[in-house]
């Protein structure tokens, strides 16, 4: 899904959806970031330190505090799905390039550039709260329900492949091309297995 990395596109669009869908809603950029983890909880973890580092490379303008409560979700977050925090970067870096406010010409919103209805069944199913799609800006909320969503897919298909070909395009175009004998496609799963082993070590 190709994104459009612009805080200011996602503030208008969501705008113009709330206008119709909830007028008492806030601004996707006035929403705070959740903090799940405190800097001396993070620190105290090698793996959360790497995933910060990553995400320090990219994702310049959150601050630190920021970075290392984000950090922290994500090692959180994949634990809890039995991911690996690499993997969940790679999706990341392919579908938004870390930016929380991307927009995709599809509809997908955030860093792990999720639709709105997908959105909200997986939180109904995993019990995150939802709030509309809006919840999708807010970086934990994404990558919580992004590595739930992946983690479905994944024993949904029993093959990484499969459930990233299925992930960017959705179940229901990759079980037709399955079920046709088709050949699935290849760009999008190669480009976040790139991502993946182009991770830094340590």
């Amino acid at each position: 899904m190709k994104s459009i990395p612009s805080r200011a596109f996602a503030g208008l669009w969501l705008a113009s959806l709330l206008v119709v869908a909830a007028p008492c809603a806030r601004q996707p950029a006035s929403a705070p970031f959740a903090a799940e983890e405190t800097p001396e909880e993070v620190t105290r973890d090698p793996e959360v330190e790497a995933v910060r580092l990553r995400l320090a490379a990219h994702a310049r303008d959150l601050g630190i505090e920021k970075l290392d409560s984000l950090a922290a979700t994500v090692v959180k977050a994949s634990r809890a799905h039995g991911l690996q925090p690499a993997l969940v970067l790679a999706v990341v870096e392919v579908e938004s390039r870390f930016d929380p406010y991307a927009v995709s010409s599809k509809g997908a919103l955030g860093l792990m550039q999720i639709l709105p209805s997908t959105g909200a069944e997986v939180a109904r199913r995993v019990g995150i709260p939802w709030r509309g799609p809006r919840t999708l800006f807010d970086p934990h909320a994404n990558v919580r329900l992004g590595a739930a969503y992946l983690r479905e897919l994944l024993d949904r298909y029993a093959s990484v492949r499969v459930a990233l070909a299925a992930y960017n395009q959705g179940p229901g175009q990759i079980e037709a091309r399955l079920r046709g004998g088709e050949t699935l496609p290849a760009s999008y799963t190669a480009r976040v297995l790139g991502a993946y082993w182009e991770r830094p070590s340590g």
